[in-house]
């Protein structure tokens, strides 16, 4: 007797390979490659004809010579140079701008170990404690992680008025301690990295909330650190309304947010009455220069952190 035998399903085509074994690129793949540069290209190339700018003279960017992106006119010397009226800015010998770079560094580093001191035992609370009047507390970072900064540089301004302490470092530092963003983060970080069963166990061998807090918790939150750490400092740095309104009455205690401001208001190109009467000539090189000066902290940074940036980018995504 004859057996009717299942028609066989023919086996998908599989792709042709190269004798090399790599797969042929095909129309659409090389459009999305191209794609890619293209717009890749668009954003780096004004970064680096931007950054080429610093080592550029004066003279020949006014006069659109250098070449491609100006990379023709680049030399150690003209950098030299454009330091030299960078650093030479202010009363006396100068100096502000290297002022203004450390102040930035001491508010940015304070504030950022601030806001990890507080903003890791918060989450850990909201997260694993439970308490009277918790979900309002989460209810009002929520709130104040998405209220804009320009809101509260007037109330801040007038409370440090009152005790007098505009123009010091000390109450920008606290101020800027103050981020409920890293409260969130630690708190999405307590919620999916470790679970309550954890927690429970450590109440039943005995430890109380302080020794679970410091023995349990704090060990597992390196990369929730690191990442509170980073995005304060860079939330610091780049800070611009708050030291506007608390330190543009001390010169020596501004950061070098405003006082690229500050740069820009003395040079020839923009008012040209102010730079007339100073020692020191700030055109498109020596702003370029000062700017790319004020990146490199948070590109050391940045560089530092990437490999807690790079673990910790899924924080959150998974509910454990």
């Amino acid at each position: 007797m004859a057996v009717a035998l299942p028609e066989t399903t023919a086996a998908p085509e599989t792709p042709l390979r190269t004798s090399a074994g790599r797969r042929p690129m095909s129309i659409n793949r090389l459009a999305r490659i191209v794609t890619m540069l293209l717009v890749a290209a668009a954003f780096v190339f004004p970064i680096i004809g931007f950054v080429a700018m610093s080592f550029r003279n004066a003279d020949e960017v006014a006069a659109g010579q250098g070449g491609f992106l100006g990379l023709g006119g680049v030399s150690w010397e003209n950098v030299r140079y454009s330091w030299s009226q960078v650093d030479g800015f202010g009363p006396g010998n100068g100096g502000l701008f290297v002022q203004w770079m450390t102040n930035s560094l001491v508010i940015s580093i304070g504030g950022a170990l601030i806001a990890v001191v507080a903003a890791i035992p918060a989450g850990y609370a909201m997260a694993r404690l439970r308490f009277r009047g918790r979900r309002v507390l989460l209810f009002v970072t929520l709130l104040a992680m998405v209220m804009p900064n320009t809101v509260l540089v007037i109330p801040l301004f007038l409370e440090v008025a009152a005790i007098g302490a505009v123009g010091q470092l000390w109450p920008v530092i606290v101020i800027m301690g103050f981020f409920p963003f890293g409260c969130y983060l630690a708190y999405i970080h307590f919620m999916t990295t470790m679970p309550p069963e954890l927690v429970e166990a450590a109440r039943i061998d005995g430890l109380n909330e302080i020794s679970i807090f410091t023995k349990v918790a704090i060990p597992i939150s390196k990369q929730a650190v690191a990442l509170v750490a980073f995005f304060s400092f860079v939330a610091n740095w780049t800070n611009f309304f708050l030291p506007l309104a608390l330190l543009s009455s001390n010169q020596n205690n501004k950061t070098v947010s405003i006082g690229l401001q500050e740069l820009i208001g003395a040079s020839p190109l923009f008012n040209p009455t102010v730079a007339a009467g100073l020692n020191v000539k700030l055109y498109m090189p020596q702003l370029a220069l000062a700017t790319f000066l004020s990146m490199l902290p948070l590109l050391i940074v940045f560089l530092g952190a990437q490999r807690f940036l790079m673990r910790g980018q899924t924080v959150g995504a998974v509910k454990g």
